[in-house]
C-alpha cells in the first residue's frame, strides 16, 4: 500500500531527526563544557600570572624591604640618569684621614744610639730634627666605686642628726647615671641585645648589671625624657611639612605597630596595638596637624581633614609601576613607562628649581608632564577595564588611584618644600625593624614604649647636634636635654 511506504519513510525521518537532536544536544553539552574549560583555563592562567608576579616581587618592584630579598637579591637597577660623575670623593672635598694633633697627651722621645754611617756614639750630638708619629689609644677603663658615708651626730639634747645623701645615692648600692646611660646607649642606641649589652659593660668597664637592672635603667630614663617627648610632639604638630609612616612590630608574641612622625630636627616614634587612626590619634601629632602630610597611599591617613594637603610617596608609586612593566601586557608597559618618565622628568625639574632658589618647578614642564600622567593613567584604566584576574584588578586600581590622586602625587613639583618621596619616614621607621631583627620581639608593651621613647629622644638629639651619650647621661641624671623651641 502506498500509505505504508509513506508511514515507513516518515518513521525513518523521525528516527533521523531524533538522532540529530541527540547529536545537537551532545554538541551543545560539549560546547558548554569547552566554554567552562576555557573559563577554567583563563582563571588558572590568571592565577599562574599572579603567582609568577608574587614570586618575582622584590624590593625594587614592591613595598617589600631589601632584607626580604635574601640570597636572590636583584642586581641594582637605578632609575637615575647618568651624570658622568666618577665614583669616589669629588675633587676639592676634604678627606677624613687621621691628622697629627699639636697637643698630645704623652710625648716619648726615641734617641738613636750610634751613627749609621761611622758607628760613632751620638750621645750629646746636635739634634738635626724630629719625625712625629702618633698612636691614638683608649686606656683601660674600670668602673669606680664611690662610697657616701652619712654621718650621724648626737646633739647635747640627745637628738641624732644624719648627713643628707647626695642626688643619685638613694639606695645602699646602685649604678650611677653614666653607667645607666652607657647601658641604655648599647641596648637601645646601638641595638645590642640586652644580655650582650650587659656583657659589654662587664668586659669594658668591669661592672656587670643584670638584664633586669638594665631594663629598669632604660625604663627610668624613658620616664625622665617625657618632657622632651611632649615638646617634640608639639613641634611636629606645628610644622609645615611632616612625614608619616608605620610598620609591623612584634610585641609579647603579637603583632603591634610602630608609627613615626618626623620633620626637620624632630622625630617621634610610638608603638600601639592598632595600625589605624586609633594609634595615630594616640601618637598626638595628626589630630592637630595643619601642614602638608607626606605618606604612602594607605587610606587612614586621608581621614585627617584638618591638614593643608597630602603628598603621596612617589618611591612607592615607582615600585608599583615597575611591577606593571615587568608583569603587564605590551600596552600596560607603555602607559606605566610613560608615567615613570613623567615622574622622573618632574623630579629633575623640581631639583633644578630648588637649586635655583625657586618655590616651584617650571610651570610649562609641570603642565606638560602632568598631561602625560593623566593620559597614561586614563589609558591604563581602559586597558584593564575588564578587571579579569587579580593582576588586572591591581593595575586598574593603580591607574585609577594615579588619576584621582594626581595632585597629591605631583605636589612635590608645585611646592618645593615637599620632597619627591617619603624616604625620611622610612629611614626613621627602619630602626624599629632592626631592633626586631636583633631581638626577635619585644617582651612587653612597656618595653616597646620605652624603646620608642628613647629612639625619639636620640634621633631628635642627633638632629640638634647633641651626642647620644651626652643626651642619655643628662636624662639619667634627671635633667634631660629638651629641644629649645625659641
Amino acid at each position: 500500500m502506498p500509505g505504508d511506504g509513506l508511514r515507513a519513510a516518515n518513521s525513518r525521518l523521525r528516527e533521523l531527526l531524533s538522532e540529530r537532536d541527540a547529536e545537537i544536544a551532545l554538541l551543545r553539552a560539549q560546547v558548554a563544557e569547552v566554554a567552562e574549560l576555557r573559563a577554567q583555563v583563563a582563571d588558572l592562567q590568571a592565577q599562574v600570572a599572579d603567582l609568577a608576579a608574587r614570586v618575582s616581587q622584590n624590593s625594587k618592584n614592591s613595598s617589600r624591604p631589601p632584607s626580604s630579598d635574601g640570597l636572590g637579591k636583584p642586581a641594582p637597577k637605578s632609575l637615575r640618569k647618568k651624570t658622568g660623575r666618577k665614583p669616589g670623593r669629588p675633587k676639592g672635598q676634604p678627606g677624613a684621614t687621621m691628622r697629627l694633633t699639636d697637643h698630645p697627651d704623652h710625648v716619648i722621645r726615641h734617641e738613636p744610639g750610634r751613627c749609621t754611617g761611622c758607628a760613632r756614639d751620638l750621645d750629646g750630638a746636635d739634634e738635626a730634627g724630629a719625625e712625629r708619629r702618633q698612636v691614638t689609644e683608649i686606656p683601660p677603663v674600670k668602673a669606680e666605686v664611690t662610697e657616701h658615708r652619712l654621718i650621724g651626730r648626737r646633739c647635747a639634747c640627745g637628738t641624732v642628726t644624719w648627713g643628707r645623701a647626695p642626688d643619685g645615692a638613694a639606695a645602699p648600692v646602685q649604678y650611677g647615671p653614666r653607667a645607666a646611660a652607657l647601658g641604655t646607649y648599647l641596648w637601645h642606641g646601638q641595638f645590642l641585645s640586652r644580655d650582650r649589652a650587659c656583657a659589654a659593660l662587664a668586659e669594658m668597664f668591669g661592672c656587670a648589671p643584670s638584664a633586669g637592672t638594665l631594663a629598669a635603667m632604660a625604663k627610668k630614663t624613658a620616664a625622665f625624657i617625657a618632657p622632651a617627648i611632649t615638646v617634640i610632639t608639639g613641634e611636629l604638630a606645628a610644622t609645615g611639612v611632616a612625614h608619616f609612616d608605620e610598620t609591623g612590630f612584634r610585641v609579647a608574641g603579637k603583632l603591634a605597630w610602630v608609627h613615626s612622625a618626623s620633620s626637620g630636627k624632630y622625630v617621634l616614634v610610638t608603638v600601639h596595638g592598632k595600625r589605624g587612626t586609633e594609634a595615630m590619634d594616640a601618637a598626638g601629632v595628626l589630630p592637630s596637624f595643619t601642614g602638608i602630610a607626606c605618606h604612602d597611599a594607605w587610606k587612614p591617613y586621608d581621614g585627617y581633614a584638618g591638614v593643608a594637603g597630602h603628598a603621596l610617596c612617589n618611591a612607592h608609586l615607582l615600585r608599583e609601576l615597575i611591577a606593571v612593566t615587568e608583569t603587564g601586557t605590551e600596552d600596560d608597559v607603555i602607559w606605566a613607562q610613560q608615567v615613570i618618565d613623567a615622574l622622573l622628568a618632574l623630579k629633575d625639574a623640581a631639583g633644578a628649581a630648588r637649586e635655583a632658589g625657586h618655590g616651584t618647578a617650571d610651570p610649562r614642564i609641570i603642565e606638560k608632564q602632568s598631561r602625560y600622567v593623566t593620559d597614561a593613567a586614563a589609558a591604563g584604566i581602559v586597558i584593564n577595564s575588564a578587571r579579569g584576574g587579580k593582576l588586572q584588578k591591581k593595575r586598574h586600581a593603580l591607574a585609577t588611584r594615579i588619576l584621582s590622586r594626581q595632585a597629591d602625587y605631583l605636589r612635590f613639583a608645585q611646592d618645593l618644600r615637599v620632597p619627591f618621596d617619603n624616604n625620611e619616614a622610612e629611614q626613621v621607621i627602619r630602626m624599629s625593624k632592626l631592633r626586631i631583627k636583633v631581638s626577635g620581639c619585644m617582651r612587653s608593651m612597656t618595653g616597646a614604649e620605652t624603646f620608642c621613647a628613647i629612639r625619639s629622644y636620640l634621633a631628635t638629639a642627633t638632629r640638634h647636634g647633641i651626642s647620644w651619650l651626652d643626651a642619655l647621661t643628662r636624662a639619667a641624671e634627671g635633667h634631660p636635654w629638651i629641644p629649645d623651641t625659641t
